[in-house]
């Protein structure tokens, strides 16, 4: 099998004195197209207990582990899943890399890719829980600190935790700018600014990657979505058919590209284009990993990005995920054949499909060697024909150090934003506060008496504490609901019963998480103080409220005064809601 250790049996590609373009065409040449076939998907994968190899898992529509791996010569998968126990997900590792070599042909190793892992998140379409690793704020979080020194110390920190667990790929950072303020990803973005963005993408690439040349050592960067996508009609999100157009009111396209070419000049090695179709562009009115146009004309030609362009999940086949229907996602070639949308991605300049395992498709149409070459060059590359195992009990020791959380909860305390401070409320004393009454939404009892508080009713409280979720409408479906879309303002009645909170309780300090620009200004008007965070804990928030550490966040996007503004504006336009309740930049201190 794989197993060539022989000094007579071993193949040039192997001989770690050979050059990296030397053994990447030596290996080329021993593969089928199969073999080849299979380089080109980048799917998902859930370990077993006890760091096992998973059988198929129905409701992620995800395949047995060692069929895609001995039998559809697979070797890039997506860790699904929260990580809370490293040393077990360190056992999945190695337990899949000891398969690869033992029971395929060549032993290519495993390239194992993650969503975000380290942020403190409440919308997990995007991104993991952090489990056991390091907990951070969300980008927006550092767009608000306006630290580049610290986004590359976080991707740092984070570039470990993830070499620990054996992750060699990052699928983010996700650069889209967020001027459509309604669209669901916001939250994993830099904000509105794209000259912002690029200067945080750069440090994040600079933190996983090292540089441009990456080593062992290296965590490659995958950057999406291009060319942007966040001009969504309507904000609906391209995941699902009602989301598909992606517009460009404004024609300020090249706004978008801004932090994607400082992404390319930082050497980020993947890049990954949106589900969105173009539309009143002169580009054809197809996905953009259909779109040759975009794909080999803009980003190959015009921008000169010579790595891997990996598409975004579940173009070519329909499947189910939690329970929902979900069609592939093949807006504008809905009409083509499997078969037709394989070879249509393909010719437009992509090198991988993600969320898919149709090698297939690709055995009926033709080899596709510089995709593979540029694939397997990776691997090299990041080291892992040489070593493609990690330290199990060094991951234990590793992922979620003290000191590194410390660091995350910090940077969640500093990024909070101060929008409101009546008569200078905050920093609350603490020696004031004990013993008084407070009435508290979104937090918990045993935090409130932790600081010394004695809960109460509305009626009878002295202090209010509402840590408040930025508005959405929900939507059906068990994936579907997960994503945060709709209007950004609280409902009539919602408003209502805040109101009653405001009008009873003397000082109310309210807190909003932001993954979107939310539309509050009644809350504004009536909160005593007004906070909001990008992802954070309680204890953080009341560290903030006692003064323990000073707010240092400034709004990374407008918050826009009413949604008749946010309709209003231009999708691709940042800055483009009239009379914002709170600028961009803003912030106060204290």
């Amino acid at each position: 099998m794989g197993d060539l250790t022989t000094a007579e049996a071993k193949p040039l590609y192997q001989d770690t004195s050979k050059s990296i373009d030397e053994r990447v065409a030596d290996l080329l040449g021993r593969m089928t197209l199969a073999e080849k076939a299979g380089q080109l998907f980048h799917n998902m994968l859930l370990p077993g207990p006890e760091g096992t190899l998973a059988p198929a898992h129905p409701m992620f529509g995800i395949e047995d582990t060692k069929q895609l791996v001995s039998e559809k010569f697979m070797t890039h998968f997506n860790l699904l899943g929260p990580v809370q126990d490293p040393i077990q997900i360190a056992r999945w590792q190695n337990t899949l890399q000891e398969y690869a070599l033992k029971q395929t042909r060549l032993g290519i190793p495993i390239t194992i890719a993650s969503d975000p892992r380290n942020h403190s998140t409440q919308n997990v379409g995007a991104a993991f829980k952090a489990g056991a690793l390091s907990l951070w704020p969300e980008p927006l979080g550092f767009a608000a600190l306006r630290d580049a020194d610290l986004v590359e110390r976080f991707a740092d920190i984070a570039r470990q935790e993830y070499l620990a667990l054996g992750l060699r790929v990052s699928l983010h950072p996700q650069v889209d700018l967020s001027t459509e303020y309604r669209w669901a990803r916001i939250c994993a973005t830099f904000g509105e600014d794209a000259d912002l963005s690029g200067e945080l993408v750069q440090a994040y690439i600079r933190g996983f990657q090292g540089g441009k040349d990456i080593t062992s050592a290296s965590v490659s960067t995958m950057t999406k979505h291009f060319p942007g996508g966040g001009p969504q009609m309507n904000g609906e999100d391209p995941h699902f058919a009602y989301g598909r157009e992606q517009v460009y009111p404004g024609d300020n396209i090249e706004y978008h590209l801004k932090p994607f070419r400082k992404a390319i000049e930082a050497g980020t090695r993947y890049m990954m284009p949106y589900y969105g179709m173009p539309i009143g562009t002169e580009w054809e009115e197809v996905g953009f990993a259909f779109n040759k146009a975009v794909m080999t004309g803009l980003l190959r030609e015009k921008l000169g990005f010579d790595g891997i362009i990996c598409t975004d999940w579940g173009l070519i086949t329909d499947t189910e995920i939690m329970g929902q229907d979900m069609p592939a996602r093949a807006w504008g070639c809905e009409g083509l054949t499997e078969l037709e949308r394989t070879k249509k991605i393909l010719d437009a300049g992509c090198d991988q499909f993600g969320g898919e395992s149709r090698t297939d498709l690709i055995i009926q149409l033709v080899e596709k060697n510089q995709s593979v070459s540029r694939i397997l060059r990776e691997k090299f590359l990041l080291g892992l024909f040489e070593n493609p195992f990690v330290d199990i009990e060094e991951a234990g020791k590793i992922v979620g150090q003290p000191n590194w959380k410390e660091e995350g909860e910090q940077a969640q305390r500093r990024s909070f934003t101060l929008l409101k401070n009546s008569k200078s409320v905050l920093p609350l004393q603490k020696q004031d506060c004990i013993g008084k009454k407070v009435y508290v939404e979104g937090i918990s009892e045993e935090v409130v008496k932790e600081w010394g508080f004695e809960l109460a009713a509305v009626e009878e409280a002295e202090i209010a504490f509402l840590r408040l979720q930025c508005p959405y409408e929900p939507r059906p479906g068990g994936f579907e609901s997960i994503f945060h879309a709709g209007s950004l303002a609280f409902s009539a009645e919602e408003q209502a019963r805040q109101a009653k909170i405001f009008s009873k309780v003397p000082t109310c300090i309210v807190d909003v998480y932001l993954d979107r620009p939310a539309v509050i200004p009644e809350v504004a008007d009536q909160a005593t103080a007004l906070l909001v965070n990008y992802g954070s804990n309680e204890g953080a928030f009341f560290d903030v409220v006692f003064g323990n550490v000073h707010p240092e966040g400034k709004l990374p996007f407008d918050l826009p005064s009413s949604m008749r503004a946010v309709e209003k504006s231009k999708a691709d336009l940042p800055f483009d809601t009239e009379l914002p309740l709170f600028k961009y930049g803003h912030g106060l201190n204290y």
